[in-house]
C-alpha cells in the first residue's frame, strides 16, 4: 500500500508545484508576456521556426528531454536507497529542472530562438559563448556516438521493439500531413496511437530470435552479421535516419513523432498507475544504504555523494534541457503564454516518470521471477552489489521486468507488457538521437556563422554554416566515434567506441545544467529581478559536479594510460567550468548593463 501512496502523493506534489511555484516563475520572475511577438511567429521559416500548437510542441519538447536517462538513472541510483533516490527526484525536478528548463525556454524566445550556449555571448562574454558551445558540442558528440549503441542493445533485450519502433517513422508522417492539412487532431491521435500499439501488439504475437529462443526469427540476414556486427549495422542506420530527420521540416517527422511517443508515455504510465493500484507491490529495497559492495573485489563504487546528483540526471536536472528549451522548443512555441506548460511541466512530468521508474524497481521486481526468484531475493538479484557499470542492459532489466510485472496485473499478458515497455525505451532513446543531432547542427551553425545569432562572434566557415554542412559534420564525426573501435576489433565486434567517453558523459551533462542556470542567472541580475531561484540551483550543480569531475580525475589518474583519455577530457571539462564561472562573476561584479534582449 506504501507504493500506492507514494505514487499518488508525488501526483499531487506535482500538480500543486506546477499552479502555485510554477506560476510564482512565470508571473514574478520570468514575466510572461503572451503578446510578445514569438521567435516561431518572427522568422518563421518553415524548416526550424514553426508556430505550433502547444500540444504538438509538448510531445516533441517532453520525448527529447526524457529519453533514457529518467530511466536509467534512477534504475542504478536506487542502489543507495531508494529514500534518497525518490527525494532527489521530487525536489530536484520541482525546484531545480523545471526552474532550469523554463528560465532556458523564455531566456531564449526573447532573444530569437538562440541557444543557451550561443546566448551565453550576449548575457556573459564572447569568451565564454566560445567555451559554453565547446562543451554543448562534446555532450551532443558523446550522445550521438553511443545512444545508437543504446538502441542496438534494447533491439537485442527486447527484440519485439525493432518493427514497432521503425513502423513508427510512416506512422508519423502521416499524422504530419494530417495535421498540416487541417485534419482534426484528436482524430488524427487516436489513428495514430491506435496504429503505433497494433504494430507492438503485432510484434509481440512473433517468436522473435533471443539468446533464450534461438531458433526464432532473426531481426537481421545470417550473411550480415557474418560480416558485421548488429551493433555496427544499427549504428549505421540510425545515423543515416537521423540525417535525413534533422534537414527535414521540423514538422515532417520529428514533431509528430514525438507527440505520438508523448502519448505512449502517457499510456505507458497510466498503465503502470493502474498497475501499481492492482498490485500493491511491497517495497523490497533498502531504504538508505550509502556503501553498496562492489560487484568484483577491490573495485572502486563511486560515493554517494555527490554521484547520487550526477547518476539520476533526467529524472531530477538534466542539461541537455537547456538545449532541446533553448534550441528546439523556443522556436516552435507560437506564444510566452504556452511557455510554463512545456518548459515547466514537462519537468514535473518526467519527475513523476522518475517516481514510476524508482518503484517499478524497487517493488514491481519483487512481484515476479527473476532466475526462479522472488521479493527481496528477486531485489539482490540486480542490487546486491554496485551495478552502475554492468552495461545498459544490466541496468534496464529491473525497470523494464518491474514494470511489466505490475502491468501484467491487470490482465494483459507478460510478453504484451514487456514488449510495451521495450518500445517504450527504444522509442524514447530514438528521439533523443533525433534531437541530439539536430542540436548539434544548430550548436555548429551558430559556431561556424550561421544560425539566428545577431552578430556574435563565430569561426566563418560556410560550407559548415548551413544545415546540410552541420549536420554532415554532427552525423560523421558522431560515426567514427562509436565506430573508432572497428581497426582493433574488425567490423565483426565494432560498434563499442563510443562508449569510451561514458564514464564522464553524467558528470558534463550534470555540468552543462549549471552552467545554464548560471546564464539564466545572469539574464536575471541584468534584469533587476530576484536570482535565487535560479542562482541557488546553480550554485548546488555547479559544486556537484565540480566534485564529481574532480573524483573521476583522481579515478583516471590512478589507471595510468589506460584511461588516459578519460583524464584528459574530464580536466578539459573542469578547467572549462572554473572558467566559465570566473568569467561569470567578473561580467556580475562589474556591474555591466544588459546585453541580451528581452528587457
Amino acid at each position: 500500500m506504501a507504493t500506492v501512496i507514494i505514487a499518488a502523493g508525488a501526483f499531487v506534489l506535482y500538480l500543486v508545484a506546477y499552479h502555485t511555484y510554477g506560476r510564482y516563475l512565470a508571473r514574478r520572475i520570468f514575466r510572461v508576456e503572451p503578446e510578445r511577438t514569438a521567435p516561431s511567429v518572427e522568422v518563421n521559416d518553415g524548416i526550424d521556426f514553426v508556430p505550433s500548437h502547444r500540444d504538438l510542441v509538448f510531445g516533441h519538447h517532453f520525448t527529447s528531454i526524457a529519453g533514457t536517462g529518467p530511466i536509467v538513472g534512477p534504475a542504478i541510483a536506487v542502489v543507495w536507497g531508494w529514500v534518497p533516490a525518490l527525494v532527489w527526484v521530487l525536489v530536484g525536478s520541482i525546484a531545480m529542472g523545471a526552474v532550469h528548463d523554463f528560465g532556458s525556454l523564455i531566456v531564449s524566445m526573447r532573444n530569437r530562438g538562440r541557444t543557451i550556449a550561443d546566448l551565453a555571448g550576449s548575457v556573459v562574454n564572447a569568451r565564454v559563448r566560445l567555451l559554453f558551445l565547446l562543451v554543448v558540442v562534446v555532450g551532443l558528440w558523446i550522445v550521438l556516438a553511443v545512444f545508437g549503441l543504446v538502441i542496438a542493445t534494447v533491439f537485442k533485450l527486447y527484440p519485439s521493439s525493432v518493427a514497432p519502433v521503425w513502423l513508427q517513422i510512416p506512422i508519423a508522417v502521416g499524422l504530419g500531413v494530417w495535421v498540416r492539412r487541417g485534419g482534426n487532431l484528436i482524430l488524427g491521435t487516436l489513428i495514430a496511437v491506435g496504429l503505433m500499439y497494433g504494430t507492438i501488439a503485432w510484434s509481440a504475437s512473433i517468436p522473435w530470435a533471443t539468446v533464450e529462443n534461438p531458433e526464432g526469427v532473426a531481426l537481421l540476414p545470417s550473411w550480415l552479421t557474418a560480416v558485421i556486427s548488429p551493433v555496427a549495422v544499427w549504428t549505421l542506420a540510425l545515423l543515416v535516419y537521423v540525417f535525413i530527420a534533422s534537414v527535414l521540416p521540423v514538422q515532417t517527422l520529428l514533431q509528430p513523432r514525438d507527440f505520438i511517443n508523448s502519448w505512449q508515455l502517457l499510456i505507458a504510465m497510466g498503465l503502470l498507475g493502474v498497475g501499481l493500484a492492482a498490485s500493491r507491490p511491497e517495497i523490497v529495497a533498502d531504504a538508505v544504504n550509502f556503501t553498496p559492495a562492489p560487484a568484483t573485489e577491490g573495485a572502486k563504487v563511486p560515493s554517494f555523494l555527490p554521484f547520487l546528483f550526477v547518476t539520476i540526471a533526467c529524472g531530477a536536472i538534466s542539461g541537455f534541457h537547456c538545449l532541446v528549451a533553448s534550441g528546439c522548443s523556443s522556436r516552435q512555441l507560437r506564444s510566452e503564454a504556452d511557455a510554463q506548460y512545456v518548459g515547466y511541466g514537462a519537468m514535473l512530468t518526467e519527475g513523476f516518470l522518475a517516481v514510476l521508474v524508482i518503484l517499478a524497481c524497487v517493488a514491481g521486481i519483487g512481484l515476479g521471477t527473476t532466475g526462479g526468484l522472488t521479493g527481496r531475493e528477486a531485489w539482490l538479484h540486480h542490487y546486491a552489489t554496485w551495478g552502475g557499470d554492468k552495461g545498459l542492459g544490466a541496468n534496464l532489466a529491473p525497470f523494464v521486468v518491474g514494470s511489466a510485472n505490475m502491468i501484467e496485473t491487470i490482465g494483459i499478458s507478460h510478453a504484451l507488457a514487456v514488449a510495451i515497455m521495450g518500445v517504450f525505451v527504444a522509442s524514447f532513446a530514438a528521439t533523443t538521437l533525433d534531437s541530439a543531432c539536430r542540436l548539434q547542427r544548430y550548436v555548429l551553425m551558430e559556431l561556424f556563422g550561421g544560425g539566428p545569432a545577431t552578430g556574435a562572434a563565430s569561426l566563418r566557415v560556410p560550407v559548415l554554416s548551413n544545415r546540410w554542412g552541420a549536420t554532415a559534420l554532427a552525423v560523421l564525426s558522431a560515426g567514427l566515434l562509436a565506430l573508432s573501435d572497428v581497426p582493433t576489433r574488425g567490423w565483426e565486434g565494432a560498434g563499442m567506441g563510443g562508449l569510451v567517453l561514458w564514464p564522464v558523459f553524467g558528470a558534463t551533462n550534470q555540468l552543462l545544467g549549471g552552467l545554464a542556470l548560471l546564464v539564466v542567472t545572469v539574464w536575471l541580475v541584468r534584469q533587476r529581478r530576484p536570482v535565487w531561484v535560479t542562482a541557488v540551483p546553480m550554485v548546488f550543480m555547479l559544486a556537484m559536479t565540480g566534485w564529481a569531475i574532480a573524483e573521476l580525475i583522481g579515478v583516471f589518474y590512478a589507471a595510468g594510460t589506460a584511461k588516459l583519455h578519460l583524464l584528459v577530457v574530464s580536466v578539459l571539462m573542469l578547467g572549462l567550468e572554473v572558467w566559465i564561472v570566473i568569467e561569470a562573476v567578473g561580467v556580475v561584479g562589474r556591474g555591466r548593463k544588459v546585453g541580451a534582449e528581452g528587457d
